[in-house]
C-alpha cells in the first residue's frame, strides 16, 4: 500500500500539559486505520495537527511522500485532508447542497447562485458514494445518520483522500451504522485512507485494518485488527486488564420500594408505562433508538410535562412539574447530553459540583461561601478519583470520563436517594466505562435506587438486577438481568409492539 500519511515524532505542548510525546502514526491508500485510546489520551490533539487546526512544537509531517506545513485547516483541506467531528457543523435551515457547497458555490453573472449546478455537483458526489439523497433537502429534515453522510460528502466535494471520522457512530443505531460502513467500504475501495476514531470496540473487526494505540499522549503500538483480540487491545490502551464482571442478582425482595411510577403517559412518546425500584436495585432500560426511554426519564424528572401517571416516591404521592420538584424529593437525573444538560463546561470543578446545591452554599446576602466549595470539591474529586489538576479547572478541558464523575459528584452531595443515568458511558473510554460501572455499583450497595437507560445491551445486562424493555412508548416487559437473560431476549421484547406477560415472579 501507498502511504498517504507519515506523521514521525510529533510532540505538542499546551500551558502545563504536555499533550504529544514524540507520537508517530501513518495512514495507507484503501485502508481504514483505527486510533484507539482513553479520553485524554492525545488521539484528538493529534488529528487536529493532522487537520491543522494546532500547530506541531516539533515532528515531521509526509502526505503523499512530501513534507507538508500544515498552517491551517485549508492548508489541510488543499492537501486532500477532511475531518468530520463528533459533533456536527452543518447549518440546518440550509439544503443538503448548500451545506456541501457553503463558501464555495457556483455562481452565475453578478454573483448570483447558480443552484442548478449547485445541485447537480452534490449530485455527482452522491453518485460516488452510491447514495440516494435528494440535494434540496433541508438538513434540519434529515436523521443524524444522514447528516454524517452530509458531512462525508462535504468533506468528499475538497477531494479529500484522507477522512478523519471521529465517533462517527455515537448517535447512530444498529441499521445506520450498518449504511455507515456500507459508505467506508466504497471509499476504501477507491483508495481513500479513512482514520477512524471510535470507543465501541465491537467495531473494530467489523470496519479497521489497523489500529493505533495511544496513553498519557504517547504512541504504545499498532496492531492488525483482525488478528488481535479485544482483550489485547484494552489493555494497551489502559495499561491494565480491565475486567467487566456480571451484575450480582441480590435477593431485594424485602427492600422498601423508593419509587414507584405508575400509568405515566405523554402523547405517542410514553404510553401507560408503569414500573419500580427497590432500595439497591439497578433497573435497566433497553429499546431501540426512539422507544421511549429517555422520554420517561424526562418525564419523572419533570423536565417534560406528563399527561397523566403517578410518581410516588418513599411509598407517597409526589408532585413533580419542573426539575426542582424532583430535586426537592431526592431524585438526580444525569442526562445523555451532559455537555449541554449536566455541566456548565465554562466553569470550573468546584462550580459544577456545587450547582444543584447552592443554597447550602449561601452565606450572608447571598454570597456563596468558597471553602465550603472547595471543601466539597476535594471530597468528591478524592471519593469519585476525577482526575483534573485542581478544583478550579474549567470542566470542559476535562476527559468525557471524568466530566461524568462531576456530573455524578454533583448529585451524590446533594444527597439523591434516586439516581437515573442516561447513556452513562456515551463517549467515553473503555477504561472510565470500566470505572463508571464499578461506581454505580457502588451506588446501589450504598442503598440507592439507580435506573441505568443504555443503547448497549452488554452494558445494561452487565450492570442490570433487573431489565426493563421498551418498544414505541410502551414497556413491554421486564427480565431478570444476570445470566437469566440474553440479547436475543431483549430485542424480542425490544421489537414487540404491544406489552408481554412478565417473567413469574418478577414485579414491576
Amino acid at each position: 500500500m501507498t502511504d498517504l500519511v507519515r506523521m514521525t515524532g510529533i510532540d505538542k505542548r499546551f500551558p502545563g500539559v504536555h499533550a504529544l510525546k514524540n507520537v508517530s502514526f501513518d495512514l495507507a491508500a484503501g485502508e481504514v486505520h483505527a486510533l484507539m485510546g482513553e479520553n485524554g489520551a492525545g488521539k484528538s490533539t493529534l488529528m487536529k495537527i493532522l487537520s491543522g487546526i494546532y500547530p506541531r512544537d516539533g515532528g515531521e509531517i509526509l502526505v503523499n511522500g512530501r513534507e507538508a506545513e500544515l498552517d491551517g485547516p485549508r492548508a489541510a483541506q488543499d492537501l486532500g485532508i477532511g475531518i468530520i467531528h463528533q459533533e456536527l457543523s452543518l447549518m440546518n435551515d440550509l439544503t443538503v447542497a448548500q451545506n456541501i457547497f457553503i463558501g464555495r458555490e457556483p455562481r452565475l453573472r453578478f454573483g448570483r447562485l447558480d443552484e442548478t449546478a449547485l445541485n447537480a455537483q452534490a449530485v455527482e458526489i452522491f453518485k460516488s458514494m452510491n447514495l440516494k439523497l435528494a440535494p434540496k433537502t433541508v438538513v434540519g429534515d434529515l436523521t443524524i445518520a444522514r447528516q454524517q453522510m452530509v458531512e462525508i460528502a462535504k468533506a468528499l466535494s475538497y477531494r479529500s483522500r484522507v477522512l478523519i471520522m471521529d465517533e462517527p457512530t455515537a448517535a447512530l443505531n444498529d441499521a445506520e451504522i450498518a449504511e455507515l460502513f456500507t459508505i467506508i467500504r466504497r471509499l476504501k475501495a477507491d483508495g481513500v485512507g479513512i482514520i477512524y476514531i471510535s470507543h465501541k470496540m465491537d467495531e473494530l473487526k467489523q470496519i479497521a485494518d489497523r489500529v493505533t494505540v495511544m496513553r498519557d499522549g504517547a504512541y504504545v503500538g499498532t496492531v492488525g485488527a483482525a488478528e488481535t483480540p479485544v482483550s489485547s487491545i484494552i489493555s494497551m490502551m489502559v495499561g491494565r486488564e480491565v475486567t467487566n464482571e456480571a451484575a450480582e442478582i441480590p435477593d431485594l425482595s424485602q427492600a422498601d420500594t423508593l419509587l414507584e411510577v405508575r400509568g405515566l403517559n405523554r402523547g405517542r412518546e410514553i404510553r401507560d408505562v408503569s414500573f419500580s425500584v427497590r432500595k439497591g436495585e439497578i433497573l435497566g432500560f433497553a429499546g431501540l433508538m426512539g422507544a421511549g426511554r429517555t422520554e420517561v426519564a424526562r418525564a419523572i424528572f419533570g423536565a417534560d410535562p406528563r399527561d397523566s401517571g403517578e410518581i410516588r416516591v418513599h411509598g407517597k404521592p409526589c408532585a413533580i412539574s419542573q426539575p426542582s420538584d424532583a430535586v426537592k424529593a431526592g431524585i438526580g437525573y444525569l442526562s445523555e447530553d451532559r455537555k449541554h444538560f449536566g455541566l456548565a463546561t465554562g466553569m470550573d470543578v468546584r462550580t459544577n459540583i456545587a450547582l444543584a446545591s447552592l443554597d447550602r452554599f449561601s452565606g450572608s446576602f447571598g454570597v456563596l461561601k468558597e471553602e465550603d466549595m472547595r471543601r466539597t470539591a476535594q471530597d468528591y474529586i478524592g471519593k469519585l478519583d476525577i482526575r483534573t489538576p485542581s478544583d478550579r479547572q474549567e470542566v470542559r478541558l476535562l476527559s468525557g470520563g471524568n466530566q461524568q464523575k462531576v456530573v455524578i459528584a454533583k448529585w451524590l452531595y446533594r444527597d439523591c436517594d434516586i439516581l437515573i443515568f442516561d447513556e452513562p458511558t456515551r463517549g467515553i473510554d473503555v477504561g472510565a466505562k470500566s470505572e463508571i460501572h464499578k461506581l454505580l455499583k457502588n451506588l446501589a450497595k450504598e442503598g440507592r435506587a439507580v435506573i441505568v437507560i443504555s443503547s448497549e445491551l452488554p452494558e445494561v445486562m452487565r450492570l442490570s438486577h433487573r431489565i426493563a424493555v421498551m418498544c414505541e412508548g410502551r414497556l413491554t416487559g421486564i427480565l431478570p438481568g444476570g445470566e437469566q437473560t440474553s440479547q436475543e431476549d431483549i430485542m424480542h421484547l425490544a421489537t414487540l409492539r404491544a406489552p408481554s406477560m412478565q417473567p413469574e415472579g418478577y414485579q414491576q
